[in-house]
């Protein structure tokens, strides 16, 4: 089904299905680790996407389509003391330039953004869940395009939060 709404090139987008990109970070290992290495797992609802449960998934998707990043903590289930482990959240998406080293000059996203409430309403006794969510414009050419994932990651000390980049994951945009 064809959505009307003109993008800001007046060009149209095509309201399909959204892409829901999956992340898994094993928090405790990564701590111990102070590495992601090993301990992120991706995965996305498009049946041509590569690298599904590694952290190089290549996620196959459509001018205009939008997509949803969402992360979860292997360990996040309530402690004895209703407290829950350190969690895990998106701090940032960057698209990089075609070397992977820079961030890229050029927007692909109309609109690329956090989903979800601030941290001063987050209690020990309640999960917490974050998403970001953008939608690519429906001109984008077609191409793989790398970006970076900043990682933020919580730690047993509730004043102290570690910082990682995951910079393997990519989009594999195609013309609709």
């Amino acid at each position: 089904m064809l959505d009307q709404n003109s993008t800001s090139s007046g060009l149209y987008a095509l309201n399909s299905v959204q892409l829901n990109l999956v992340t898994f970070v094993d928090v405790y290992n990564t701590n111990v680790n102070q590495s992601l290495g090993g301990n992120v797992y991706m995965m996305d609802n498009c049946n041509e996407s590569t690298g599904q449960g590694t952290p190089h998934l290549q996620t196959v998707c459509k001018q205009g389509q939008i997509l949803n990043w969402i992360i979860y903590s292997m360990d996040s289930g309530k402690r004895p003391d209703g407290t829950f482990p350190p969690s895990v959240k998106i701090n940032n998406i960057v698209m990089l330039n075609e070397s992977g080293t820079d961030v890229a000059s050029d927007q692909i996203f109309r609109e690329l953004r956090i989903i979800g409430g601030p941290d001063k309403i987050r209690s020990k006794y309640t999960s917490v869940f974050y998403y970001w969510a953008g939608a690519l414009l429906g001109d984008v050419p077609s191409g793989v395009y790398k970006y970076r994932f900043v990682l933020e990651v919580g730690t047993e000390d509730p004043t102290k939060k570690n910082y990682f980049n995951l910079d393997s994951p990519t989009l594999k945009v195609i013309e609709i």
